[in-house]
């Protein structure tokens, strides 16, 4: 079993930034944020391998930045240039995704943290 908390979340001006953080318990070979916003599905943000390949929606490129920390287990999610329809609750996930194409699908990960809340007023 893997726990992982967020932190970081919170409200912002348009064209504003924020610092996710995702502490893990562990993890496995892949590890993701993702996103929900009210009346639609989860989708994928951004992802990272143990190691360092990072993938990203067409969305956020350019604009967010992942990482992660493997000595201290922790995932970030830095955003830039935030925009109203970046408003969303944000996950972070683990689970052993195999091809690489799979990694911003949500049903491929194992473990989901319980989610922190970034609003972005415009």
């Amino acid at each position: 079993q893997v726990q992982l908390v967020e932190s970081g979340g919170g409200s912002v001006q348009s064209g504003g930034s924020l610092t996710l953080s995702c502490t893990a318990s562990g993890y496995l070979s892949s590890m993701g944020w993702f996103r929900q916003a009210p009346g639609k599905e989860r989708e994928g943000v951004a992802a990272i391998h143990r190691n360092g390949r990072t993938i990203y929606a067409d969305s956020v490129k350019g604009r967010f930045t992942i990482s992660q920390d493997n000595a201290k287990n922790t995932l970030y999610l830095q955003m830039n240039s935030l925009r109203p329809e970046d408003t969303a609750v944000y996950y972070c996930a683990t689970g052993p995704i195999g091809a690489w194409n799979l990694h911003l699908i949500a049903s491929g990960y194992t473990y989901w943290g319980q989610g922190t809340q970034v609003t972005v007023s415009a």
